[in-house]
């Protein structure tokens, strides 16, 4: 039984019926904390309820717990965009590997609690290519919809700040969840080799304004240590 994905299913129920965490907690007469960890696979509900969420929402239990209604072609909608970006990093790969059949990988992941990052970095003796392709922002519920969003990519050099790069788009009007779900990062024939990233110096900054108030986040990257010995000289 897939927690992840079950707690998936139960947030698609929530938001097809238009009710907030708070609105489902109420209804269960749980805290809007245990939703939230529902929705992201940390518990489970009690059987109980999962059989007053199926009757609630005309969905099998079965379905709740395999995280899925057969046949249900909507759901598939919800992959296109990460089965779009898996194809471009492996065009970006393939392409990487035809010039230079030297590259290696890093993959890279988030030690933040709030978001869950994946992408990776192809790297040689003299060069890397960075490419983000999912952002998941999952610290609890967050209904604003703010003003402005922004994401940077940032690099610590002696305890300054060196922007890398921007991510592809600007979000105005939209809460966080729903800008990250479009967000990637991708840099090209980037200077730093890979000996350069093993202190895992590189983190996300994204900005979220509402009003005069601006929330900033800081996500940091964690990189597995692997350089091979061409890339320690």
């Amino acid at each position: 039984m897939d927690s992840e994905r079950i707690g998936k299913f139960i947030k698609e129920l929530r938001k097809k019926n238009n009710l907030t965490q708070s609105d489902l907690a109420n209804k269960y007469g749980v805290t809007y904390q245990a939703v939230s960890k529902w929705e992201n696979g940390i518990n489970l509900p009690d059987i109980a309820l999962l059989k007053e969420m199926s009757k609630d929402f005309n969905v099998n239990i079965e379905d709740i717990l395999s995280g899925e209604i057969k046949g249900n072609k909507k759901k598939n909608k919800l992959y296109l965009p990460v089965i779009l970006g898996i194809l471009l990093l492996i065009i970006i790969l393939v392409l990487l590997l035809k010039n230079d059949s030297t590259f290696s990988f890093k993959t890279i992941t988030t030690t933040c609690k709030e978001f869950k990052v994946s992408g990776t970095i192809a790297y040689d003796s003299k060069k890397s290519s960075i490419n983000i392709s999912s952002v998941n922002y999952c610290g609890g519920e967050d209904n604003n919809i703010y003003d402005k969003i922004e994401c940077d990519l940032i690099e610590e050099e002696n305890n300054e700040k060196v922007l890398v790069s921007r991510c592809n788009k600007i979000g105005e009007k939209q809460n966080l969840e729903d800008y990250l779900k479009e967000v990637e990062v991708r840099v090209d024939d980037y200077k730093q080799k890979c000996k350069s990233y093993t202190h895992n110096n590189l983190y996300l900054e994204i900005k979220a304004t509402l009003g005069n108030k601006t929330t900033l986040y800081k996500v940091d990257l964690n990189l597995n240590n692997n350089c091979p010995k061409e890339s320690e000289g």
